[in-house]
């Protein structure tokens, strides 16, 4: 089986930190303020169209400078890295063991994925990866159908998990499954409107799924 990952929110817990870093990208610029919660629940976008739903009336020209200051604060709060949640790697671990491929699909840019990549010592870790600055931000299905097409996989022998609807929305326009991570960046209800397969509190239960998913 081909599993496919979100990153923030799914398999590192880094909402705070980003949400906090976007609040004080947004600060720098002088632009309305946003509160915590609604920065968290962009989490999942590109960053420049995260920047467009938190503030709508910005001068699009505006937008690259407020996501290199975005950048600039998470790249420093991030001298200290995120943890993995609780029995992350350990699944991530046999799930490989057992010959599964495993990929990352990202609202992340490319040079912060290698960047986190490299000072977790992963980088040969995933057997793919997408990111929304090298192919079309979630929901659009862009990056799933390219990591299908890279395994030469079927929507019906993948699975998507992540913890926002965007993941989970863009696993719908795939035709692809999906699970759901209660602990991320959305709340239950956003997350159960999307008709996830399953909804996991621990990423250990991740393993019964795929034992028995067919």
């Amino acid at each position: 089986m081909l599993i496919i990952f979100d990153w923030d929110g799914t398999i590192l817990d880094s909402t705070d930190k980003i949400a906090s870093s976007m609040q004080q990208a947004i600060d720098k610029h002088q632009l309305p303020a946003v509160s915590s919660a609604q920065a968290k629940s962009i989490i999942g976008l590109g960053l420049f169209e995260g920047v467009q739903e938190l503030c709508p009336d910005i001068d699009e020209l505006l937008i690259p400078e407020v996501c290199q200051s975005y950048s600039e604060f998470f790249v420093e709060a991030d001298r200290t890295p995120c943890p993995f949640f609780p029995n992350v790697e350990e699944v991530l671990a046999e799930l490989r063991s057992k010959g599964h491929l495993l990929a990352v699909a990202t609202g992340k840019s490319r040079r912060g994925l290698d960047r986190v990549f490299s000072n977790l010592n992963m980088q040969d870790f995933f057997d793919a990866s997408r990111c929304a600055d090298e192919t079309a931000s979630k929901p659009n299905p862009l990056m799933l159908l390219q990591l299908l097409d890279q395994f030469d996989c079927l929507p019906a022998d993948a699975v998507m998990v992540g913890d926002t609807d965007f993941d989970l929305k863009m696993a719908n326009n795939a035709a692809m499954r999906s699970v759901a991570v209660k602990y991320g960046a959305h709340g239950i209800e956003r997350l159960l409107a999307c008709e996830p397969e399953l909804c996991i509190d621990d990423f250990s239960e991740l393993m019964d799924w795929v034992a028995t998913a067919r």
